[in-house]
């Protein structure tokens, strides 16, 4: 099936729209268990920082590169990384954290985190999107337990003749065994902790992840819920109203005067 498309116009509407029509019957509760990206184009792609290195025409043009990036953020990072990094994984995770390019893709387990960063820098008038991904779906087409993956399970589930460490992935030849999994980072960083953070993680690093998916047959397993260009400040005021900014976000003082510029400008 393909990636469906539903307009929303409201933060209200968005929620309506995220919430399941019935209780889950072993919980009673109606919480959805899909995670969420804002884009702040809605006719982009779920480009990686990676992907966008070296530009988006075309994409994934330093694909090669990632090897050298990690190995260079470790030996130069090692001064502002706390002792105890478990792995490169955490390092990965912590380099994505920092805007280092990465195969990394961020997601949210919150809409409205999501719906926050597809609303941002209000100069641009292009319809919005607030992505959701059945993870649960794309683990059971990959055999992978319907639980978010934590670093230490990578190399337990996913390694197969050695363990899976970010070096044996990046060599890992075009024919291996293609997967997609959700990775849920450790709270390294009060920043994971605020966005309520999660990850995906891809054995493709050539195309992106919604043309990934729809390679496999699970196109159904995203939604893209579109923001009209002409409903993108009305959700931004909605936002700030329910106090999902980048005060709440980023808390620290570049969060505190990210709102500040946003707020009154």
């Amino acid at each position: 099936m393909p990636i469906s498309e539903v307009v929303v116009t409201s933060l209200g509407d968005l929620i309506d729209k995220v919430t399941p029509t019935e209780p889950d019957p072993r919980t009673g509760r109606r919480r959805d268990s899909g995670v969420y990206r804002g884009d702040g184009d809605a006719s982009w792609p779920l480009l990686t920082s990676l992907d966008t290195l070296g530009g988006t025409n075309p994409p994934h043009s330093k694909a090669e590169l990632e090897e050298h990036i990690l190995r260079n953020f470790i030996r130069y990072s090692r001064p502002y990384l706390n002792q105890g990094s478990v792995n490169e994984w955490e390092i990965l995770v912590a380099a994505q954290h920092h805007g280092l390019p990465t195969r990394l893709l961020d997601w949210t387990y919150s809409p409205l985190v999501a719906a926050h960063f597809a609303t941002l820098h209000s100069e641009r008038r292009s319809d919005r999107a607030v992505w959701r991904l059945d993870w649960k779906q794309v683990h059971r087409f990959f055999h992978l337990p319907e639980l978010a993956l934590l670093i230490q399970d990578l190399e337990g589930i996913l390694g197969q003749d050695r363990p899976l460490t970010p070096w044996a992935l990046f060599s890992a030849p075009p024919k291996a065994q293609p997967f997609a999994c959700m990775l849920e980072p450790p709270s390294i960083n009060p920043r994971i902790v605020a966005q309520s953070s999660t990850f995906t993680l891809c054995s493709d690093k050539r195309q992106s992840f919604d043309h990934f998916l729809e390679q496999h047959g699970l196109g159904s397993a995203l939604t893209k819920f579109v923001i009209p260009a002409k409903e993108t400040a009305r959700f931004r005021d909605q936002l700030d109203l329910v106090d999902v900014d980048e005060r709440r976000l980023f808390p620290d003082l570049d969060g505190v005067a990210a709102e500040m510029r946003r707020y009154y400008s």
